[in-house]
């Protein structure tokens, strides 16, 4: 609920003021005759109605004593089970103590039982036909306990449901928090693991060829030296959790790494400036993860890439041509890749294919959610 002068707490109150209207011309109407005593007990049930859900606990107590009164003199019966019937329910909702309804309901039953019991009351005797406390005591008193006893369960009810939705919003909160440190730790173990396999080769290519050739010796600690700032940039973009996917989303830039590295590769892919942003930022991370496999696993390393955009998903596939799979369990390479066809609800096949080929092939929908 908003705050009193939100969309749906206005129309609550309006809806408020609109009972305590009803209220009144009930009372007025209802009463043996309009006299100023009734218009005042209509005023005393129905106004306080109209702030029933600012002030629940001090409404409650006007119109209970409000209709205890016009039940001893007569001039209200169903509006004064009415008016304490629609004060009640908010301060049950409110979490309130049950004194109050019992002390409600004292008013209200107590007022009927002293009607039934003692002679000359209600002071006002009830028009011909009518059911009253006086004429039908036995079902008044059960209907009004029943109104009553329905009125606070019901606030109690809506007050359970409204704690779930906070201890559920706030487990969703938390469950956010946590999927977010765990993205940021994908792609940092994404950053890090694949400069750093750049920077070991082209570091153990610049110690192979100090002396025979230090004109490559030169261009492999300029790629070190340009790898690690990369390095360094896309680690404080994750860590300061950036979201904007366009500086990293370019395949094209893992290409041309992977190649300066030694990695052959043949490369077909579509433009993916339609690709929705977060798709675009897991496709890179597995195609990422995928090319530093290759030269991990791959001799000699070779792979094909294709990037293909479906009507309503993003199918990525690598295929290491040098080598059948990985050796040993699987790492937190494929686990990360798992976990990001997770977070669309896609699927992903990584394992040796016919020709003594390893494919990975993700398959990313454009909305798709995570499956459990």
């Amino acid at each position: 609920m908003r705050s009193a002068y939100g969309g749906p707490m206005r129309k609550l109150v309006a809806a408020d003021a609109v009972a305590a209207l009803l209220v009144a011309l009930l009372t007025v109407f209802r009463a043996p005759q309009a006299d100023p005593f009734a218009w005042s007990l209509a005023v005393m049930l129905g106004a306080p109605l109209a702030v029933r859900r600012r002030a629940p606990v001090p409404v409650l107590v006007v119109v209970s004593l409000a209709a205890a009164t016009g039940i001893v003199v007569g001039s209200a019966t169903e509006a004064a089970l009415l008016a304490v019937v629609l004060a009640l329910y908010p301060v049950a909702a409110a979490g309130t103590s049950a004194l109050w309804f019992a002390g409600a309901a004292t008013c209200v039953l107590g007022a009927g039982i002293a009607v039934t019991t003692i002679p000359g009351l209600p002071l006002v005797p009830p028009s011909e036909g009518t059911e009253s406390f006086s004429t039908t005591p036995v079902a008044t008193l059960l209907y009004s306990a029943f109104a009553l006893a329905g009125s606070w369960a019901l606030g109690a009810v809506v007050r359970g449901r409204r704690l779930q939705a906070a201890e559920l919003a706030a487990l969703r909160t938390e469950q956010a928090v946590t999927e977010e440190r765990l993205r940021i730790a994908r792609d940092i173990h994404d950053v890090v693991g694949h400069n750093l396999s750049l920077i070991a080769m082209k570091a153990a290519v610049a110690a192979h060829i100090t002396a025979s050739h230090p004109d490559e010796k030169e261009e492999a600690l300029r790629t070190i030296e340009q790898v690690s700032r990369a390095a360094l940039s896309d680690v404080r973009t994750v860590l300061g959790a950036m979201r904007d996917s366009s500086a990293t989303a370019g395949l094209d830039q893992l290409i041309e790494e992977a190649r300066s590295a030694g990695v052959t590769v043949t490369a077909e892919h579509a433009d993916l400036s339609a690709v929705p942003a977060a798709v675009r930022t897991s496709a890179y991370r597995i195609v990422q993860e995928a090319l530093t496999n290759v030269r991990r696993h791959c001799r000699p390393p070779r792979c094909r890439l294709s990037a293909v955009v479906e009507p309503d998903s993003l199918v990525i596939t690598v295929v290491n041509e040098g080598t059948t799979a990985p050796a040993g369990p699987p790492g937190h390479g494929l686990l990360g890749m798992r976990e990001r066809v997770a977070l669309h609800g896609g699927t992903l096949h990584a394992g040796a294919a016919p020709g003594g080929t390893f494919t990975v092939q993700a398959t990313l929908p454009f909305d798709g959610e995570a499956k459990p």
